[in-house]
């Protein structure tokens, strides 16, 4: 899979005026210490013999150890990350409780070249955020997501 393709979904909810996104900050050694831009919608990579919409999913109950809120899918389109990765993303409506999030795992070698292999969680926190601070958070191709989003929610309940 040159640049590979992932899968993902970005729950979202509104308070007030203002929608709220869940956000998982990457786990392992890569992104410890790290805010900006350290953020991702749930997501993972899927083979060429799986449909999208399937694989995000499958990967949102792997890398949160939950099952998506029930609702509509709703597609956000896709976005090329800087590695050339394309990311599928489908929006729900939802509540989720990130306490309640048992996050998958994956194994590195740590420290590079030790010959060891540590297991670390893929997503080492999960949060809630209004769309201006996740905006400062999330990986930087995954903003216009956020976009989308704003002017999904902003079609539905505007003009009525």
């Amino acid at each position: 899979m040159a640049g590979g393709s992932s899968a993902g979904i970005l729950v979202f909810r509104e308070r007030g005026n203002e929608v709220e996104v869940l956000l998982g900050h990457m786990g392992g050694p890569f992104w410890r210490g790290r805010d900006s831009g350290a953020w991702s919608i749930p997501k993972g990579e899927y083979g060429t013999d799986e449909v999208p919409r399937n694989a995000a999913l499958r990967e949102f109950r792997e890398e949160l150890g939950v099952n998506p809120p029930a609702g509509e899918l709703v597609p956000l389109g896709e976005v090329r990350q800087s590695g050339g990765k394309r990311v599928h993303a489908w929006a729900v409506r939802g509540e989720l409780d990130p306490e309640g999030i048992a996050p998958g795992t994956f194994t590195v070698e740590w420290p590079r070249g030790s010959g060891i292999l540590r297991e670390f969680p893929e997503l080492d926190r999960v949060s809630w955020f209004g769309v201006p601070a996740a905006e400062t958070r999330i990986v930087t191709a995954q903003r216009v997501l956020l976009h989308r989003l704003v002017e999904l929610v902003e079609g539905r309940s505007g003009g009525g």
